[in-house]
């Protein structure tokens, strides 16, 4: 996929790299958890060779959860972990014409509302399960009361995540045409930009600081 001329960068390459490293991670840490958790989705653990072989699938495949989690709470907590009141509180009142059909919906910044309760969900719970995993995976001197929280606060961490992703993956895909290129090449069309993040737009360009694609090399063959 190749972003053709005009389009404009919403992500680098390293932020992509980081999304799809924390993206992978949370897939397959679900997918284990459930074949642990319940005893309907055991059969999850017969392509790895059984329960034992999954779990330390599950175990080290958190430990390239834990990085991404946190190098992505620090690329974008500024933009995506701070809601911005009282414009933020509009695009709630109409969930930002999602659900209904509003007329012209609120501005956004370059995340909307409902994508930083998402990051937030993520961010906020992510560190629970961590935490509890790993007191779950080496207990040490904890007592066994403490350790049952953790499988409970573990359980609930996966409770939150687990619709939040998928509505993420919808949202992402089929939910919002046109939103899949930014995780793929780092560009989207004008359009999108318009409809998704007006006020993030017109802010980067009344700053100089929008980057479009095709515009940086005639720029540089012209000089």
């Amino acid at each position: 996929m190749i972003p053709q001329k005009g389009m404009i960068k919403v992500s680098d390459a390293f932020e992509r790299i980081v999304h799809w490293c924390l993206a992978g991670s949370c897939i397959i840490l679900m997918i284990s958890g459930l074949g642990m958790m319940f005893h309907a989705f055991n059969f999850l653990a017969i392509p790895v060779g059984g329960l034992k072989s999954l779990k330390l699938v599950h175990n080290f495949t958190g430990l390239v959860f834990i990085p991404s989690l946190f190098l992505a709470i620090l690329i974008w907590w500024k933009e995506a972990g701070i809601f911005d009141f009282p414009d933020d509180m509009e695009w709630i009142k109409c969930a930002g014409g999602y659900l209904w059909h509003v007329e012209n919906p609120p501005e956004t910044g370059k995340y909307n509302p409902g994508q930083k309760a998402f990051f937030l969900a993520v961010a906020g719970f992510g560190v629970v399960m961590i935490i509890s995993g790993l007191i779950m995976w080496f207990p040490l001197n904890f007592s066994a009361g403490t350790v049952r929280i953790m499988y409970l606060l573990h359980a609930l961490g996966f409770l939150v995540i687990f619709p939040f992703f998928f509505i993420h993956l919808y949202l992402g895909t089929i939910g919002v045409p046109g939103s899949f290129p930014a995780v793929i090449t780092g560009y989207v069309t004008r359009s999108w930009c318009e409809k998704q993040c007006p006020k993030w737009l017109r802010e980067m360009e009344e700053e100089g600081k929008l980057e479009v694609y095709g515009e940086e090399k005639a720029a540089a063959e012209h000089q």
